[in-house]
């Protein structure tokens, strides 16, 4: 597989997305970083995953490669109804899903608007619930393009600091951030003050309680960006079907962190 992936039109948006694997569906929803897309989020997770699954991997409007309508107002309802749109274009039944951080909230309120689609879900560092912004969230919605910016990033999101001292490896996020239209778009989703869009991302406590399909949460104790005590720790207390996984010298990226225990708790997960 490569980073350039296939294309279809879903609710009028020309969507760029990965498909690989057989079995069950399982969509893959990534998070807001700067020069984040589907390729850049999961790459390494697919291997695995696609022995047991048959995968979906969309770039959410406004990010990667799936076109960018002019004058668009990027928002949660845009975005979950491009992904509702994605599941109903594809007829994707009884469809699980892990969502990435913003993902994570994408996949609930998913799961809360149309729960007929849904089967099981995984959110990995996942916004759910509001919570006090953290100086490191602020400092990725408010990125602005540079090589020592996205090192600086990188250091935020990994509890492995091996990884920002890899040049070549902050030189292509880099890269990937300043593609054209990539950083352009980012830069009109969250402008200051950014509190708010963590509180339009999460759900209230009583739509929580209502969620009651099967759902892993998996953190990384570490994370900087949404820490889990306020997060996902707080909402396997308000799930009524939730299990919480945390892993230890773990920061925000689970999936490239812990590639293959993250895999593993997956798998074993969705074949209950």
């Amino acid at each position: 597989m490569s980073e350039h992936g296939k294309y279809m039109e879903t609710g009028g948006i020309m969507t760029h997305f990965h498909e690989d694997g057989q079995g069950d569906p399982l969509l893959l929803i990534h998070g807001s970083g700067p020069g984040v897309s589907a390729w850049a989020n999961w790459r390494l997770v697919f291997p695995a995953l696609s022995k047991h699954f048959r995968l979906y991997a969309p770039d959410v409007v406004g990010f990667g490669y799936t076109k960018r309508p002019e004058g668009i107002h990027y928002s949660v309802d845009v975005w979950v109804d491009h992904m509702i749109s994605f599941i109903e274009t594809n007829k994707l039944h009884n469809l699980s899903m892990i969502g990435n951080s913003m993902g994570g909230a994408l996949a609930l309120h998913i799961a809360y608007r149309r729960p007929d689609l849904v089967n099981k879900l995984i959110l990995m560092g996942s916004v759910g619930l509001s919570f006090p912004i953290t100086e490191e969230l602020d400092l990725v919605w408010g990125y602005s393009p540079s090589f020592e910016n996205m090192k600086r990033l990188m250091s935020t999101f990994s509890y492995d600091q091996t990884m920002v001292k890899n040049d070549n490896l902050v030189q292509l996020r880099y890269q990937a951030s300043v593609q054209k239209g990539f950083q352009e778009a980012f830069a009109s989703m969250f402008p200051a003050p950014r509190q708010r869009h963590v509180d339009a991302l999460a759900l209230n406590e009583e739509a929580l309680k209502s969620i009651t399909k099967p759902t892993l949460l998996i953190h990384g104790r570490e994370d900087r960006v949404i820490p889990f005590e306020q997060t996902s720790l707080k909402m396997e207390l308000l799930m009524p079907n939730a299990e919480l996984h945390v892993f230890s010298k773990c920061g925000h990226w689970t999936q490239i962190e812990k590639t293959e225990p993250f895999c593993e708790q997956v798998i074993q997960f969705l074949s209950r």
